[in-house]
């Protein structure tokens, strides 16, 4: 697959943008586990053109994560050639734009899947930003604003008309936020569509190697993108192409080789943030790396609430001499949400 002259070989895996979730650090760790293509945290337009700090922060790029897509969202044309204009500085190897993020501070002003009430602006906004931008600019999108007003089947003609270089298909309307199942069905029928030239990606529920390799297999996509699925697991990239390459699954990481990630994402984030950002924003991945030991919620808690990095790196060490003998199979009460 190939967006412009970007190439991402065959079967790519792309890991979502999402806020909070892939800054610097994780999308490093990602990249060591065989991720092709990478995204920033959304990128506020508005707060971009205005000199936020935070929003400026989004765009450092390093050498080591690419291929990377700076995706940007807002609802105001102006600002969005703008933001892309300045985003474009940061030398990306892709602008994506954000047509669907589904929370409520978000869609509920006009941006990210809020977009999809207004087709005619949202249209203008790519051909704008197309025309200034110095790299491919690419889409991410939903199946509609709700289940009366599905509309990607056309929207995927007109965003290819505008010239976008690839489209990014999450399997739900807005108003189904993260409920339900994603459709699946209706990604592929997009994909099957003869008159489409363009990649399409599909994202929504793959939290397995077998659903991955289904993805490519069963609908056809071109590239599949995983969110939520990664939260304190960055592996599950290594583990799919394992699995697409030799249909065999790899066996789930030791607790010894979370706690080695974990350790090396600490490092990573504090690096790039700082102590105080570095340690909050990681907090949302300590809950997960460890997901389904058991007798765990109470240094779970200490996880989360310490402050110090040196205690923190402490406490992943007495994760590894507490836990470091454990297996599913020693524990089959507890459900293993690896396997």
């Amino acid at each position: 697959m190939k967006i412009g002259a970007v190439d991402l070989g065959q079967f790519p895996l792309l890991l979502a943008p999402m806020e909070d979730v892939t800054d610097q650090s994780f999308r490093l760790l990602c990249k060591r586990f065989g991720v092709d293509l990478v995204y920033t945290e959304f990128v506020n337009s508005d707060g971009l053109i205005r000199g936020a700090a935070s929003s400026i922060a989004k765009l450092n790029l390093l050498d080591e994560e690419r291929p990377a897509a700076i995706q940007l969202y807002g609802q105001h044309l102006d600002a969005m050639v703008e933001a892309t204009r300045m985003a474009c500085d940061a030398h990306p190897d892709i602008i994506d734009l954000n047509f669907g993020c589904p929370v409520k501070k978000i869609a509920g002003r006009g941006a990210g899947a809020g977009m999809l009430r207004d087709i005619p602006l949202l249209l203008s906004i790519t051909r704008e930003v197309i025309r200034v931008a110095n790299c491919p600019v690419t889409v991410k999108t939903r199946l509609g604003w709700d289940e009366k007003t599905i509309c990607i089947d056309t929207l995927a003609e007109q965003l290819q008309d505008e010239g976008i270089a690839a489209l990014t298909i999450h399997g739900r309307t807005r108003a189904q936020l993260f409920t339900g199942t994603a459709n699946w069905e209706a990604i592929a029928r997009v994909k099957a569509n003869p008159r489409l030239r363009i990649p399409i990606i599909g994202n929504g529920d793959i939290v397995t190697a077998e659903g991955a390799a289904n993805a490519f297999r069963k609908f056809g996509v071109d590239g599949v993108m995983i969110g939520r699925a990664t939260y304190g697991r960055p592996w599950i990239f290594r583990d799919i192409k394992h699995y697409i390459a030799t249909g065999e699954l790899l066996p789930n990481p030791s607790i010894e080789e979370r706690v080695r990630i974990a350790r090396e994402h600490l490092q990573l984030s504090l690096q790039a943030k700082g102590e105080v950002r570095g340690i909050f924003e990681l907090r949302r991945h300590l809950s997960c790396y460890f997901k389904g030991l058991p007798d765990f919620k109470s240094m779970r808690r200490a996880l989360v609430t310490e402050c110090d990095p040196t205690k923190l790196d402490e406490l992943l060490c007495e994760v590894a001499r507490r836990y470091g003998d454990w297996t599913p199979q020693k524990a089959e009460e507890i459900n293993n949400p690896w396997s």
